[in-house]
């Protein structure tokens, strides 16, 4: 008789499999970086397409050969400064202590939320007693009517600063209030970033789909068995037990991608006919290195490597983006 090999089915690396409470991410980490600056931005998914480049990496197998790599456009409009946020140390960690609005907030902002009538805080206020704060943060927001999505709900999300000094810190966040922040000005080309989003939501589905558990054989009686969720004595399910349920819908980070372009010319990554389910880009956008969870539109949040990883550099020269037909 043969020897049955029944590993189990599905994965224990993502628990819980829980509902993200919305579609785009919140951060709760952030690089240490010294110098004082914005530590992540945000874009729409474009959709993916294919790019040709010459490989000059001196480790590589592929050194002097052209390559080919599959590549995610991220539309990244510029974005607006909402309030400045400090923070306070506690016993359980860092708190919310003061925020104080920006004077200048699009009439878009009313779609998100009911705009304040006053402020709670000033600057000058602030300003005096930086030293009893802790950490000083910025909520910024998307501005989506100047993207190819054709909508003008923004979203709105919270972005750490670089730096040690929080007097600094706190100079910058002031220098964001009057402007716009652009893509540009954050990162750079070559660089490693961490992509946080939600993933794609597939609804209700079973346990094959869900958990990747087989069917039976062909010539079996029938092609489901019920399942043995767990001895009779103690009478309870584990929680490891793969069974149906709600799939999809989970925010995710994918650590140390390569971003390899920033660029303004939408017309060297628009393909014929358009992005399917997101149109054209209009604007700033950044291609990255490999898929990027989470459908067309949905909105991309990059972030400076948490981990050392080794960044790309200039040791590869990109020679050709795909704009070939994707309908």
């Amino acid at each position: 008789m043969a020897n049955v090999r029944r590993p189990r089915h599905s994965s224990l690396q993502f628990w819980p499999r829980k509902k993200s409470q919305r579609p785009y991410a919140q951060i709760k980490a952030w690089a240490n970086e010294k110098n004082t600056t914005l530590l992540g931005f945000a874009g729409y998914k474009a959709g993916m397409t294919h790019i040709a480049l010459k490989d000059s990496r001196p480790w590589s197998h592929t050194k002097g050969e052209e390559i080919v790599w599959p590549v995610t456009v991220i539309e990244c409009p510029a974005l607006k400064l909402y309030s400045i946020r400090l923070y306070k140390r506690d016993t359980y960690g860092l708190k919310l202590a003061k925020e104080v609005l920006n004077p200048k907030l699009d009439k878009e902002l009313e779609r998100k939320l009911s705009m304040p009538k006053k402020q709670k805080a000033s600057l000058s206020e602030i300003e005096s007693k930086i030293e009893e704060y802790t950490d000083v943060r910025v909520n910024v927001y998307t501005q989506p009517k100047k993207s190819g999505l054709g909508k003008k709900t923004p979203e709105l999300f919270e972005m750490g600063i670089g730096g040690n000094d929080i007097k600094s810190k706190l100079e910058y966040a002031k220098k964001l209030l009057d402007k716009e922040i652009k893509i540009n000005e954050v990162m750079k080309q070559g660089i490693k970033v961490d992509v946080h989003s939600v993933t794609k939501g597939k609804g209700f589905q079973g346990v094959v789909k869900r958990h990747g558990a087989q069917l039976k054989a062909h010539k079996a009686e029938k092609k489901r068995r019920g399942v043995v969720y767990g001895p009779l004595r103690p009478r309870k399910i584990l929680w490891g037990v793969p069974a149906s349920g709600r799939m999809g819908y989970n925010l995710r980070t994918e650590y140390s991608k390569d971003l390899i372009l920033i660029d303004s010319n939408s017309e060297k990554v628009n393909p014929k006919g358009g992005f399917l389910h997101y149109g054209l880009v209009k604007g700033d956008y950044v291609i990255i290195k490999g898929s990027v969870p989470g459908p067309a539109k949905r909105l991309i949040t990059f972030t400076n490597s948490i981990r050392n990883s080794k960044p790309l550099g200039n040791q590869v020269e990109l020679t050709y983006v795909s704009t070939e037909s994707k309908q």
